[in-house]
């Protein structure tokens, strides 16, 4: 776990919201549940809830999955983002642990 990573990803308001709303993705997408949800959230249904361009949540989504906060999947022609819940998990144990 890279602290520092972690740290920046975080330090976007628009990344953690993006990562509030993954944490339950029934009830910040319902629009998907037709899909459901079992690869997590496509990146179009973040983009239209984030109001952002695609260009820029995409790169929004690098940087919470080069943190290892997200995980992606490819289906196809999408990609679908999950939070690792693992990643929240560690980051718990290093404020417990180590601040």
């Amino acid at each position: 776990m890279n602290q520092v990573e972690i740290f920046k990803a975080l330090s976007n308001k628009t990344r953690l919201q993006i990562l509030q709303w993954l944490k339950t993705p029934e009830m910040s997408f319902p629009d998907q549940a037709h899909n459901g949800y079992e690869h997590g959230v496509c990146v179009g249904q973040i983009q239209a809830k984030a109001g952002v361009t695609q260009s820029t949540v995409s790169e929004y989504l690098s940087t919470l999955q080069r943190a290892g906060l997200i995980t992606a999947t490819r289906a196809g022609q999408w990609t679908y983002y999950r939070r690792n819940e693992e990643a929240f998990a560690a980051l718990s144990q290093f404020f417990d642990n180590e601040i």
